[in-house]
């Protein structure tokens, strides 16, 4: 109530703030806590241009999404919250320090299906995708970016398909610069499922995309979740051309069926991993002349061996 009777305040909305943040520590606060999310967004709507009070809003909102999460309770923050953000991200957007700290809080945020909804709503893969262009070498800012665009492709209603579209080449750049890093190599392969299942691709990006996820997995062999999504990703790629199926029976750096037995040996004990490629190879055999080829490099044996590990599955 002190916040909000004086929103043009900057010193009352800074104190309050500080105020808040002390309970942050009080788990009996907590109840209280998640009713704040909105007063705070605002106070940092209003005094946009006080970076300070913008860092200590983003620290206590970061503060009470982490208690939030720990506690299994989804925060499904309204338009009017990813407004505020949103205009948080365009008035800072050269400040790679506080844009890393902002970016992880829209990546917890998005973890609702309502919340990413209402972020999409308000605009924001335009912003994330020139931050992302901005500061492709910083892999937090890409982690983050890259794990609010798959949430936000995921919970799409087709109605941005040409916005998401522009995403393609940014996500294939954020794979390609952070290929050795797993875990933002990890996010860029989700990103990409994403766009591959709403159908952002066009004929001339299937062959590159497969050969792109090839490398992330043989970069990262012993990450089963990036092994998991990079299948799918495969996977949904294969159904939409005969092209990407072609890719990854001749990637110029060794056979794609290969790779997938390596993968599958490397993760014996992971039934989501087998799940994705049992999935991937399912698309591969619609075409004919790329199931000659499976079956000539002996792809029923690795089936079998499947098929005896997960019986029950």
């Amino acid at each position: 109530e002190f916040m909000q009777a004086s929103w043009d305040i900057e010193e009352v909305q800074a104190k309050g703030i500080q105020h808040l943040a002390s309970f942050v520590k009080d788990k009996s606060a907590f109840p209280y806590l998640l009713t704040c999310t909105e007063v705070i967004t605002h106070a940092m709507k209003t005094h946009i241009d006080s970076l300070d009070l913008q860092v200590e809003g983003c620290i206590l909102l970061l503060e009470i999404l982490t208690q939030a999460l720990e506690q299994g309770v989804m925060m499904a923050l309204d338009e009017r919250v990813a407004s505020c953000l949103l205009h948080t991200v365009r008035k800072h957007s050269e400040n790679e320090e506080f844009l890393s700290m902002l970016c992880t809080l829209l990546m917890m945020v998005s973890a609702s299906e309502v919340a990413a909804e209402n972020l999409r709503k308000v605009g924001i893969i335009p912003d994330l995708l020139l931050i992302l262009r901005r500061f492709l070498r910083n892999d937090k800012i890409c982690f983050s970016c890259c794990a609010v665009l798959w949430s936000l492709a995921v919970s799409e209603n087709n109605a941005d398909q040409a916005v998401l579209a522009s995403a393609l080449p940014v996500t294939s750049a954020v794979l390609q610069e952070h290929l050795r890093n797993g875990v933002v190599a990890e996010s860029a392969c989700s990103a990409l499922w994403a766009l591959a299942l709403q159908g952002c691709l066009t004929d001339s990006d299937y062959e590159p995309a497969a050969a792109l996820l090839l490398d992330a997995l043989r970069m990262n062999p012993e990450r089963a979740v990036l092994v998991k999504n990079g299948c799918l990703a495969l996977a949904s790629l294969v159904r939409l051309s005969e092209t990407a199926a072609l890719a990854i029976l001749l990637d110029s750096k060794g056979s794609g069926i290969e790779l997938i037995k390596d993968e599958y040996h490397l993760h014996l004990g992971e039934p989501g991993v087998a799940e994705a490629l049992c999935l991937l190879m399912n698309e591969m055999v619609q075409y004919d002349e790329v199931m000659l080829d499976m079956r000539s490099q002996k792809t029923d044996k690795l089936l079998c061996e499947i098929k005896l590990q997960f019986p029950f599955s």
